[in-house]
């Protein structure tokens, strides 16, 4: 199964933008990969920082590695130039912030080679948790391991035949979300996904309260501008529906009726910590700063998920011109 694995073709396709700190990292695990990918692709989104200076000069001596510039673009768009840019009826993706485990594409192709029926393997992916903050992170919106070790299928952790990407129509223009629309078209097309969980990579978090709570902004805003709000602000709305009526009665009538509220956070709160048990143990249950923490985490990407979808519906009614930008600046997370 190793010697079939090893001929398979492959290429690897990164997209890029503003990642100076991140990029060499990325680099260093791509060139120790136990098997190496054919080509692989860096496709920049449109860097001003220095990204595709770095690229160059950390590649030159690998004639592998190709670098495509194509101005200001998403990562869907990214990962459409680059896969139709590719040699090989193989791809495999990945993200930039992100370290690849030394036998990650070793094990994706294993997988492909004793299932030759599958069209598509999902590897697995890690949070890096070093600090209080990221474990407090990865509790609140990492998906949990199962009792197999997996968390869930991504992109960025992943192999398929080129004929996928042909078939779904590449990956949809957004800045969010564009990876779970494309992996839905490709289960409605009938492709046959499986998993290799030993494919692992390591995903660095967004460091920081107030830099979590711009990326999750910036993420509901372009779900929902994508049309995919039903895939979490729906549910978070309908619970703050609820959740209002009972405030309303605190205010009203009696001060009793908070205790509903405090259960409901309590029981999202506890809910999340008993889903991650398997990677922090039960010590966090004991935490009060641990367990504050993940309750105020929640509240803040539930205000960012509302903020970002303010931001979609104003973009839609208004447009997104300079003027218009200063004039919200006051109210809007730009």
């Amino acid at each position: 199964m190793i010697s079939e694995s090893k001929k398979m073709q492959i290429s690897l396709i990164v997209p890029i933008k503003n990642e100076t700190e991140s990029l060499l990292i990325l680099i260093e695990s791509i060139n120790r990969q136990i098997l190496q990918p054919n080509e692989i692709i860096l496709v920049d989104g449109g860097s001003t920082d220095g990204t595709v200076a770095l690229a160059r000069e950390l590649t030159a001596a690998n004639a592998r590695y190709r670098i495509i510039e194509t101005g200001n673009a998403t990562p869907g768009r990214g990962r459409n130039v680059g896969t139709e840019d590719a040699r090989n009826d193989w791809i495999a993706y990945t993200d930039a912030g992100i370290k690849l485990e030394i036998d990650w594409l070793e094990q994706l192709a294993l997988k492909a080679v004793e299932n030759p029926d599958a069209a598509i393997v999902y590897g697995n992916y890690t949070p890096v948790a070093d600090c209080h903050f990221e474990r407090v992170a990865t509790v609140v919106y990492v998906a949990p391991l199962n009792a197999q070790g997996f968390r869930d299928r991504s992109i960025a952790s992943s192999l398929m035949k080129k004929e996928v990407w042909s078939a779904v129509g590449g990956f949809p223009n957004f800045r969010a979300s564009e990876d779970n629309a494309f992996m839905e078209a490709a289960e409605r097309q009938g492709f046959k996904h499986i998993f290799a969980p030993g494919a692992m990579v390591y995903w660095s978090l967004t460091r920081g309260w107030l830099a979590t709570f711009h990326k999750f902004a910036l993420y509901s805003k372009h779900s929902v501008l994508a049309g995919r709000q039903g895939d979490w602000q729906y549910s978070i709305l309908r619970q703050y529906v609820i959740v209002s009526l009972f405030i309303a009665l605190t205010l009203l009538h009696s001060w009793l009726w908070l205790v509903v509220v405090l259960l409901w956070l309590a029981a999202r709160t506890f809910k999340r910590m008993f889903q991650h048990w398997r990677e922090f143990g039960t010590r966090i249950f004991f935490n009060p700063l641990f367990i504050f923490k993940v309750a105020l985490l929640i509240l803040m990407i539930d205000m960012a998920a509302f903020i970002g979808w303010y931001q979609a519906i104003y973009q839609r009614k208004f447009g997104t011109t300079l003027r218009e930008r200063k004039r919200f600046r006051k109210f809007l997370i730009l």
